[in-house]
């Protein structure tokens, strides 16, 4: 067992920025357990401070599982950043609630089954920080992914109360939010289910809304402004709580500081062109 060092566990590592925050720790010195749904030892060079395992976050004992396997292995966890997720895209109407139900087990069950498996370790131990992975639709919500934004929403809560709840243990929670990211998974998480999504009523807009994402005012979001916003949150020492990655989500977490509602729901609907084609 190794304890001289910090230990970090990340969910869904197996892509985009679970896999570049695993890549970014251990490139700063740090024991990593990488974990994802299908273990695969080759994504990474091996090393000695890498425990590559298995983690479904929608079972509860594949959890526990993870845990204590990574607790065995180096002695302690200091940090869990909760990354995994799916993505949504989609007409509310025509979601089904299947749909619904599997991106609320991923992205918010399965981030409060993993939160609840790790405090005890924490609280025990008097420290540790607990890194929740949201989106920047938990500052600013757009259309078509109304139940994913939910989902992300319902985490922000969650992590702003859990945090007031368990910082006498020594313990912290911290918000990663991330921005669009074209070049991650999202997409692909989002299956075959999209084009079932966009009913024809909804089908001229949601083309003029994805051409106003690509003429975005700002750059996206990459796989490392997020490791880095992970990063900075496992080791500031600070209580800050929020922490926008990306340019987009930045300009999105300020806008939202620094207006009042009205201006900027209006400021938004310009973004987004939500309003109706003349």
């Amino acid at each position: 067992m190794m304890h001289t060092k910090n230990t970090v566990l990340i969910t869904g590592c197996s892509s985009g920025f679970g896999k570049a925050s695993a890549m970014h720790f251990l490139a700063h010195g740090w024991n990593v357990i990488a974990t994802m749904r299908s273990p695969n030892t080759g994504l990474f060079e091996s090393s000695e401070r890498l425990l590559v395992a298995p983690l479904d976050v929608t079972k509860p004992q594949s959890v526990s599982d993870a845990s204590s396997t990574g607790i065995a292995h180096f002695g302690r966890i200091d940090v869990v950043v909760n990354n995994a997720g799916v993505g949504m895209f989609g007409a509310h109407e025509a979601v089904p609630d299947a749909v619904i139900r599997q991106v609320f087990e991923t992205n918010t069950f399965g981030v409060m089954t993993m939160n609840r498996a790790i405090l005890p370790h924490m609280r025990e131990r008097g420290s540790g920080t607990i890194i929740n992975v949201t989106s920047s639709v938990g500052i600013a919500p757009m259309p078509l992914v109304a139940a994913y934004a939910a989902s992300k929403y319902a985490i922000e809560g969650f992590s702003e109360a859990l945090a007031h709840e368990v910082g006498m243990f020594g313990i912290r929670v911290k918000i990663v939010q991330p921005g669009l990211a074209p070049s991650t998974s999202f997409a692909a998480n989002s299956g075959d289910r999209a084009e079932k999504m966009i009913p024809p009523a909804y089908a001229d807009y949601a083309g003029r809304y994805l051409k106003s994402m690509q003429e975005y005012p700002t750059a996206y979001t990459s796989a490392e402004d997020v490791a880095e916003a992970v990063h900075r949150a496992a080791t500031d020492g600070s209580d800050q709580l929020r922490y926008p990655a990306g340019a987009d989500s930045v300009m999105l977490a300020e806008l939202r500081g620094s207006l009042p509602e009205q201006e900027f729901l209006t400021r938004i609907r310009s973004l987004i062109a939500a309003n109706p084609a003349h």
